[in-house]
Parts: C-alpha cells; structure tokens; sequence
C-alpha cells in the first residue's frame, strides 16, 4: 500500500495519427486506430476517459517525418509510426462536446507557431471548452519539419529554449494583460460591447518576436491554459521549473525516474517555486486482464504483431542518431546535439536490440503486466518510490487498452483513495488544483503586472 495518500492523477496518453507508441499493433483484429479520423473514434473515447475520472487526455504531435533511421522516411511511412497525423486542435470540442470535466493537454511548438495567432487558438479552444484546455509546450526536435517549414536546419536545442522563453513572455503578456477581466461589458443602451480603456496594447519588441498591440480575444475562463512540459534535459527542466504545472517525464526504468524527479523538484525549488507546484507524471503501459494468466497471455498475443524497425525508426528521430548504422548488439553512447538529448540519455548504455525490444510494445512507458490489483500496486510503488503524481497511461491497443483500464484498475485505485471517485465543478486546473487561474507567484502573472503597471498605449 502505499505510504501516502496524495491523489494519483491520469492522464491518457493520445495522439491523432496511425501507430502511436506501440508499433504496428494496429494490425491486431481488436484495434481500431484507423478510427483517429472519425469523430466517432474521439466521442467514444472520451466518454469512457471521463467515466474513469482521468484528469484529461494528452495530445501528443510532430510536424515532421521519423526520416533520420536509414536516412529515410519510408520506414516509418511503412510502419504507418506517427504518420499519417492530423492536426490534435480539431478533436478538441469534438470531445469537449459529450464530456463536462475531462481536461486537454494540447501540444504546440513554440519554435514553429507564432505566439499571437497561438494564443489566439489556445483562448477559443478554452472558450469552447468552458476551460478545459491545457498547453503542452514542446521546442520540437524534427529536421523534416524545420525543412518543411523553410529552414535550412533545425534551431539548435538550446537556443529553442531561448526562443520558447520570450514566447511565454509574449503569450503571458496577451492572456494574462492585454484585457482586464471587467474590459467586456456587452451595454445593449449605450451601445458599447468592450470598454476600449480596458484593453491594453502588449508592446512586444524581442529578440525573436515583436507584437505591439492587444489580443484579439476576450479573457478565456483559465486566461492562460494549464501549462504542461516534457523536457527533460538540463535547459528543458530549466524551462519546466519557470513555467509548468504538470511534468512528464519517461525513462527505461524506475529508478532512473526516480532520479530524474528528484533533480527535477531541486531545479523548481532553485526557481523559487514550492517543489509541490509542479505535479510529475510518468509514462506507463499498463496490459491488464481479470487474471494474471489472461493478462500473461494478452501480452504473448500482442508480441507477435510489434515492429522493431517502426521503434528504431522512431528511436532515431527522437535521438538524432540513425541506430541502422549501430550494430545491434552495440550499445548506445549519449552524444549532444539537437535532437531530444533526454531521450538519448535514457538509451544510454542499452544496445540496439534492446532499445527496439523495449521501444515496440508501448514506447517508452514501463511496460506492467497483470491482474488489477497488480497493475494497481506497480504504480502506487512508482509514486511512492520514484515520488512521481501520477502517469500518462499509453495505450497497446485503442480503444481497448483505455476501456480495461477504466473497467479493471480505477475501481481499485478508488478503492485505495488514490483515484478521485468525482470531479470537482470548474475548470481544468480547478480540478487539478483547486484554482481557475494561475497563481500570483506565477510568470505569467508577472508579465500582467508589467503591461498594466507601465500603463502602456491604450487601443
């Protein structure tokens, strides 16, 4: 059992694309991920993610193509790993539309899109949702979509950091201070929608971005979305303990997590933040079934359809490094460079047979087995020893690996007083947090302060 009883938040782990973090399982006869582009495929399940009381679903994305393994795109176009991929914001009121509480962790990059159209789109999709929206803050890492989008090469990693922190300052600047809460008052008699005194020009002038005047939209239920992270080198933790809420963090094994979120918690008390205002999340597979024999054999069953050239091509784009010119009893060596540098220190020191093996079934969540009271007892032992919050459940199979889950394991985390049995009323970070808004100690906050107090141009 576990030593506390902090609640153990959920998340589901998505992505609006073909094979996703199990590799080519989408020939099993019981998946469906071909549905990912029905809208039917995203209502059922967010029903079922919503019966389970998860906090939200996770949407990850990538703007380019795995072409780093072989020097090529066809292995992964082959393998259908992350391609074909549809854009993650169209799904979002699909599923907001029959759920009231499930939350939305959007994924963006702050090297491609620009900052006044994003926050744009990140204040509709909270208006939409009634403030379920949350921002999953990515640099990205792919050469393809640096090309695609016009650039010779990608930025270099730290220097995506740079650019991603004047980005938040810009994007602080128009939720947070362009408009004041009272700014719209919609006077049918006097004839005035928006009191102009009220809304405010940001007078942006950066390095990387200059915005002069106000945000086009009024101030969404959250202002700003709930701020999600996932870097895990020594500049993206740096960027996280600024900025986030929520931490994800994936490692080959637990105590390596462990390590990982004790240096992480240290980089947010360095910030000046309570170690406890950011919750960290890990990435977990979980194969279940009423009994360990049945789980046992659901994960034979699902062996024989994995792809270890879909992981190693998905491996290679994540690290950089085109692992089909390693030998594959090799063992990987961390070198830097602009790719996910994280990630490679994972892989460091496992050999290229074993990265695929672990790769194939689940990516790189911890792959556990069993009955519920197994699975449920794997992760409160992560939570209490790697003193993590909760996990990004990673489906094998879609939507099955959601509906055992919420069917087999939640009864029982609910049980222990880990899963929450209903969700508050609110927003999205109400429900994690107890708040609508961001607290005052926050950057974001901070970037309010300065627009208002310089008493800047007024539209």
């Amino acid at each position: 059992m576990s030593k506390t009883k902090k609640r153990m938040y959920l998340n589901a782990f998505e992505m609006s694309c073909a094979a996703f973090q199990s590799h080519a399982l989408w020939r099993h006869p019981d998946d469906n991920t071909p549905g990912y582009k029905d809208i039917e495929y995203w209502t059922h399940l967010a029903k079922v993610l919503e019966k389970g009381n998860f906090d939200a679903v996770f949407i990850a994305d990538v703007l380019g193509v795995y072409d780093v393994y072989k020097g090529s795109r066809d292995p992964a176009i082959r393998s259908g790993m992350q391609v074909p991929a549809n854009d993650p914001a169209f799904i979002v009121p699909i599923m907001a539309s029959v759920t009231k509480y499930l939350g939305f962790g959007l994924t963006a990059s702050t090297t491609y899109d620009h900052p006044y159209t994003f926050a744009r789109k990140m204040s509709t999709l909270d208006h939409l949702t009634k403030g379920r929206i949350g921002w999953n803050v990515v640099t990205s890492y792919l050469n393809s979509a640096a090309k695609n989008i016009g650039l010779d090469t990608q930025t270099s990693h730290d220097e995506r950091y740079e650019r991603a922190d004047e980005y938040m300052e810009v994007v602080y600047k128009l939720w947070e201070a362009s408009w004041e809460d009272d700014a719209v008052v919609i006077d049918k008699e006097k004839g005035v929608y928006t009191d102009p005194s009220k809304v405010h020009d940001i007078n942006h002038d950066g390095k990387y971005f200059q915005v002069p005047g106000n945000h086009i939209c009024e101030p969404s239920p959250q202002r700003t979305p709930v701020i999600f992270q996932a870097g895990a080198s020594s500049r993206g933790r740096a960027f996280a303990a600024d900025h986030a809420e929520l931490v994800f963090v994936s490692s080959p094994s637990l105590e390596k997590t462990k390590n990982i979120v004790s240096t992480f918690r240290e980089d947010v008390l360095k910030s000046g933040r309570p170690a406890d205002d950011v919750k960290v999340l890990t990435t977990v597979t979980p194969i279940v079934a009423p009994t360990v024999e049945e789980a046992e054999a659901k994960l034979e069953d699902y062996q024989q359809y994995i792809d270890h050239e879909g992981a190693l091509a998905l491996v290679s784009g994540w690290t950089g490094i085109d692992l089909a010119e390693l030998d594959p009893t090799q063992k990987v060596e961390y070198i830097e460079n602009d790719a996910m540098r994280s990630i490679l220190q994972g892989f460091a020191g496992m050999t290229v047979n074993e990265i695929a093996e672990k790769v194939a079934l689940g990516g790189l969540g911890e792959l556990i087995v069993g009955d519920p009271e197994q699975i449920a007892d794997k992760l409160e032992e992560w939570m209490d020893y790697a003193d993590i919050d909760g996990f990004n459940i990673v489906y094998s199979i879609t939507p099955g690996s959601f509906e055992d889950f919420v069917e087999l394991v939640v009864p029982v985390l609910q049980e222990r007083g880990l899963v929450r049995t209903e969700y508050e009323e609110g927003t999205f970070r109400n429900n994690l947090f107890g708040r609508d808004q961001l607290k005052e100690d926050h950057p974001a906050k901070q970037a309010r302060k300065q627009v208002v107090g310089e008493l800047i141009t007024q539209y």
